[in-house]
């Protein structure tokens, strides 16, 4: 298996610089192929402004081989151009944005069953904000206040992103919608990177795991373990 990031918001500047960059290096270093799957950002069509942002920031970080994949719907999801794209990725990144609108392009879509196959093979598969939210197995949808099944490579989970400004509004709904399930506040500017058992906080904030009413707040270069 592969690593995965989840990432709290905010991407592609100031202190993401630690998470992205040890992604590349666990993906193989500068040469990696890197992928981004801007979906979340087309019903507003921002996908295009996203994935040249996506491809500045990577390439300030030294890679060299970087792409926005065209995968906006259903259909482009299913397109097989854009699947053999993604099976030869080393480092497949997922924008945030309209999280539900995300979750029900990729799920079920040769895409994410091909993205899958990567991760198998050893790919980093990386999210922030929406992106790491749909790769849970629960997500929370803000724009119809519900709880809705997630890509599940993170089982028995929920992100809440942004914890430091918005998302830890959140965690009190949650702990009601979704009993047993761990929550996991991710500050913007900041990752959780696991390639094992153990995640390592990345970044400039902290991530705060909810089980139950127990809380915990890890900070920065402190790693930690969840079921």
């Amino acid at each position: 298996m592969g690593a995965l990031l989840l990432e709290g918001g905010a991407e592609f500047g100031g202190a993401m610089r630690e998470p992205d960059l040890r992604a590349i290096e666990m993906a193989g270093g500068p040469d990696a192929p890197i992928r981004i799957i801007p979906t979340a950002a087309a019903p507003d069509k921002n996908h295009l402004r996203a994935g040249t942002n996506g491809i500045r920031w990577f390439m300030s970080l030294g890679a060299t081989d970087v792409e926005p994949v065209p995968l906006i719907n259903e259909e482009s999801a299913n397109d097989s151009e854009i699947v053999e794209t993604l099976r030869a990725a080393k480092l497949i990144y997922i924008l945030g944005g309209f999280t539900h609108y995300l979750g029900q392009t990729l799920l079920g879509s040769q895409a994410w069953e091909v993205v899958l196959e990567a991760w198998r093979d050893g790919a980093v598969i990386a999210g922030s904000s929406a992106g790491a939210m749909v790769m849970c197995e629960y997500y929370f949808d803000p724009g119809s206040s519900k709880v809705e099944k997630g890509l599940n490579l993170v089982p028995n989970a929920c992100v809440l992103p942004h914890h430091n400004t918005f998302g830890k509004g959140w965690a009190e709904k949650l702990k009601v919608l979704l009993p047993g399930v761990t929550l996991l506040g991710i500050d913007e500017y900041t990752g959780m990177l696991t390639g094992g058992a153990a995640w390592q906080v990345l970044g400039g904030g902290a991530v705060t795991v909810y089980r139950g009413e127990d809380v915990a707040r890890y900070n920065p270069g402190q790693r930690f373990l969840f079921e």
